[in-house]
């Protein structure tokens, strides 16, 4: 019978083994010291030279923790502002990003609307300062004022819908019911529909009103007996029902992670007083999701007025910018198309400040 735990000795081969990884394991460690010391005698130094002549230069020069730009501006070097610095390498490239695919155009655009600026395949775009005649011309436009009113008219309705109908939704799948994860996925679904030739799509179907409302003695009412000043962007609204209720699927998102934040005991406190379901919804609900409502209307405005709609105020702008030309009576080139875009833009942050101021209100000291 064999011995148990029997020492089992090693043979040749194992020493020949380990003995070959020793010696190639001293080799790479007295490589590894030649290389330092190549590296430390010859390299080392010249990386010092660029370290000494990037830090003491007529721009740039730090000596004593003290960091002087041009020879007149000093900056102490302290440690809160070295951890400060490793912030800015880590978002420098989106600062980069920042500067040239967003300021830039920014810049550019606002500079091209107050010149005639046309498009030449020689030249590049040709421009000739005319100060505010692009504006001027855009304030005569019998074509845009009405769409710049209609576009008025659209936010000042379509807003405070969808922030309604947002809180309705999130206030009822907020409550405990079954399948609450399906009922968010059903409410977020047109958001990832209404993106690209999917609503361009559904458009051109008429799949984004409802027949019942443009059939309506109310849409006869206002098509008839009221102002187009008035009665377009209501119209309009009517006809784009679905549409319009379809982007609230982010901001019932929102408000619905706010409400989940609000804490329960509250709620059983207040109906231990005696306050109905109504008071606990004013006193309780909407306080606690109303700084949601300020980031809700960005969205909402951003989101509407980015889209492009056939005959809209972008889709004329993009028209004058493709096919302007000097010789032509009715597109004006890229500096007409610029002053269009930086109108709109105006028009959308003075929107998106009433709102936040109404819906905001005050805040309390």
């Amino acid at each position: 019978m064999k011995k148990k735990n029997a020492i089992v000795k090693p043979n040749k081969s194992t020493n020949r083994i380990a003995l070959a990884f020793k010696k190639a394991r001293a080799f790479i460690v007295k490589q590894w010291d030649v290389f330092t010391q190549w590296w430390y005698k010859h390299i080392w130094p010249i990386f010092e030279k660029i370290r000494y002549a990037l830090t003491h230069n007529f721009i740039l020069r730090i000596e004593n923790q003290i960091m002087t730009l041009f020879s007149f501006i000093k900056i102490r070097i302290t440690r809160k502002r070295i951890y400060a610095s490793y912030g800015f390498l880590f978002i420098l490239i989106w600062l980069v990003g920042l500067a040239v695919f967003t300021l830039y155009p920014m810049f550019y655009s606002l500079y091209l609307s107050f010149n005639s600026a046309y498009y030449n395949l020689q030249q590049g775009v040709v421009t000739t300062w005319i100060g505010f005649q692009n504006f001027v011309n855009i304030i005569r436009s019998s074509t845009l004022l009405p769409l710049f009113s209609t576009y008025i008219g659209r936010m000042v309705i379509s807003v405070p819908l969808i922030i309604v109908f947002s809180i309705i939704i999130a206030v009822l799948v907020n409550n405990p019911i079954k399948m609450k994860g399906i009922w968010r996925t059903i409410f977020f679904l047109p958001v990832i529909i209404s993106t690209g030739p999917v609503l361009t799509e559904l458009m051109a179907q008429d799949a984004t009103s409802l027949p019942s409302l443009t059939t309506s003695a109310v849409f006869n009412y206002l098509t008839n007996s009221l102002s187009p000043l008035i009665a377009d962007p209501l119209t309009n609204i009517l006809n784009s029902m679905l549409m319009i209720l379809w982007y609230a699927g982010i901001p019932i998102l929102v408000f619905l992670a706010g409400l989940q934040k609000v804490d329960p005991a509250l709620y059983e406190a207040a109906s231990i007083d005696g306050a109905s379901a109504w008071d606990r919804f004013w006193k309780i609900t909407l306080p606690s999701i109303k700084p949601l409502i300020g980031v809700n209307v960005v969205y909402i405005v951003v989101s509407m007025s980015l889209y492009v709609e056939g005959g809209g105020i972008l889709d004329l702008a993009r028209t004058h910018m493709l096919v302007g030309a000097p010789d032509s009576s009715i597109w004006f080139g890229y500096g007409y198309a610029a002053a269009i875009a930086w109108v709109y833009f105006l028009l959308m942050v003075i929107i998106m400040a009433i709102f936040a101021r109404v819906f905001g209100g005050r805040r309390e000291r």
